[in-house]
């Protein structure tokens, strides 16, 4: 039980009543019938709320949430008792989220339901506890407050940003992909495999005359060919400690797993093979391109399950399980990051042994923040100084992107809020041109 301030405001009424009695007598018999009403209603109040479990709630969720995305929790309550009652709804949220605003008021008339939605936004994957659901219900009388404790705590999974997959699915139903900023890509050429050879009919290419075939068969055969549509895309992710740098509450490794999935879902969607390789000190997780209708689940659950150790990463590793795990030439999309000019060039010998077998785009991050602040005009010694060293970073970024280019290898400096429809744009691009 609790006293809510109607009870504190009509207590000192009483008191200054009773109190002002000894100054004036009547009024001292005013206080006492006061007091008596005061103590009646309190009673029959108490009555009233706790005559039955008058008030019902139940929390309603998806068992999943989607890293980065606001995923909607919605509270359904209703009112048992005989008469209308306000409320005050407190849902434990997980820890994690350090909020206090889900305190929520309602009012409800006798035999009402009622509704509360909000929104969470997890930056970290994992499991998130909820707690009970309390709700303080007050009577119209409105003297004390009854606290009930309701539903049952659950757990979530957050898993990476599986509701931008809805997002991407019904544009693309639509066609309408621009909207998320996914550009139009003229294909150019005709990629086209061996598909089968067949009797030669009117209205055939006479150029597609299998010559050799039509002298074994003693009649015209040609050769028939099918677009090349499935291709390998396989998304190499980096979980060594230069991805733990975090953007907006979520590290460039959040973003680059919810890159993956998002990319992997489109990949499957145009007909090509998707997969997943993981890497920091030594090699991690593998799932084998493929697109079969559980691929995107099995990419999901492998995604999921990424942590890191704060390693470096072994790229000299990554060459050797690379060779032995993906023969068949693949598109393989890197998500790393680089402290400085020098320590890409570390890697570039292990980069370009990766290219040389496959096409590699190499994704790396534009930090937001030091954009801003070189933007800011500089007032004072140390700010041309930290100004000075802000630009040297930028322009160091900007030599690595030439640096790859001019060995051949393909990059995407990007920032990490644009990396999905970044990354996706350049996937298009590559295969309209043909280059894997």
């Amino acid at each position: 039980m609790f006293l809510p301030v109607r009870f504190y405001y009509c207590a000192v009424v009483v008191i200054v009543v009773l109190a002002l009695g000894h100054v004036w007598p009547p009024l001292f018999y005013v206080g006492a019938a006061l007091l008596a009403l005061f103590a009646l209603m309190l009673g029959v109040d108490i009555v009233l709320l706790w005559m039955r479990k008058g008030v019902t709630a139940s929390r309603h969720c998806n068992s999943r949430f989607s890293n980065g995305d606001d995923n909607p929790v919605k509270i359904e309550v209703g009112n048992n008792y005989p008469f209308a009652v306000r409320l005050n709804i407190i849902d434990e949220i997980p820890d994690i989220f350090q909020r206090r605003n889900v305190n929520f008021s309602l009012r409800l008339r006798a035999g009402g339901n009622g509704t509360v939605d909000y929104a969470l936004r997890p930056t970290k994957r994992g499991v998130y506890g909820f707690g009970y659901i309390r709700v303080f219900a007050t009577s119209p009388i409105g003297l004390v407050q009854r606290r009930l404790t309701l539903d049952k705590p659950i757990d979530v999974a957050v898993y990476p940003s599986y509701l931008m997959l809805t997002q991407y699915e019904f544009l693309a139903i639509g066609n309408n992909l621009t909207e998320m900023g996914i550009k139009r890509i003229r294909r150019v050429g005709n990629n086209t495999e061996f598909e089968q050879i067949k009797s030669y009919v009117q209205g055939d290419d006479y150029r597609l005359i299998n010559w050799k075939a039509s002298a074994r068969t003693h009649q015209l055969m040609v050769n028939v060919y099918t677009d090349e549509r499935s291709q390998q895309i396989i998304n190499v992710i980096d979980k060594g400690r230069i991805m733990q740098q975090a953007f907006e509450g979520m590290t460039i490794l959040d973003y680059a797993i919810n890159a993956s999935l998002v990319l992997s879902y489109v990949a499957l969607h145009r007909d090509d093979k998707a997969g997943v390789i993981t890497f920091n000190e030594k090699i991690g997780d593998f799932v084998k391109p493929d697109r079969g209708p559980t691929q995107i689940n099995d990419i999901l659950e492998c995604l999921y399950s990424q942590t890191t150790n704060f390693a470096e990463s072994d790229y000299s590793a990554l060459v050797v399980n690379v060779n032995h795990l993906v023969g068949r030439r693949s598109l393989l999309i890197l998500y790393t990051n680089f402290f400085d000019y020098n320590s890409m060039l570390r890697q570039l010998p292990y980069l370009r042994q990766l290219n040389s077998r496959h096409r590699l785009l190499v994704v790396f991050f534009i930090d937001e923040e030091r954009q801003e602040f070189i933007n800011q005009q500089p007032h004072s010694i140390k700010d041309y100084y930290e100004h000075s060293i802000a630009e040297k970073i930028d322009h160091e970024q900007n030599l690595i992107v030439s640096t790859l280019r001019q060995h051949g290898i393909y990059s995407l400096l990007t920032l990490p809020q644009n990396l999905s429809v970044d990354v996706i744009n350049r996937y298009l691009e590559m295969k309209s041109r043909q280059l894997f």
